[in-house]
């Protein structure tokens, strides 16, 4: 058969991070286990979620795609 709709594909969109203004956060869930990857401002404490994080292969991949070396786990 032949498609009506193409289908998308997206390539993830880098942000900034800036080591001076943010921290990397992992926010876990306490109920529900969910993990999600992000950047915490420092002077405000507004978090920014980038991924959703499944497994260690996930949190690898954020980590190599920031440079990060150290993240931080906040319930």
């Amino acid at each position: 058969m032949f498609q009506i709709f193409k289908k998308v594909q997206r390539k993830p969109e880098t942000q900034n991070y800036d080591p001076a203004n943010q921290k990397p956060i992992l926010r876990c869930s306490i109920c529900t286990g969910e993990q999600v990857a992000g950047f915490k401002d420092l002077h405000t404490g507004k978090f920014t979620d980038i991924m959703l994080i499944k497994d260690e292969k996930d949190l690898a991949a954020f980590k190599k795609q920031y440079g990060v070396t150290e993240i931080t786990k906040e319930f």
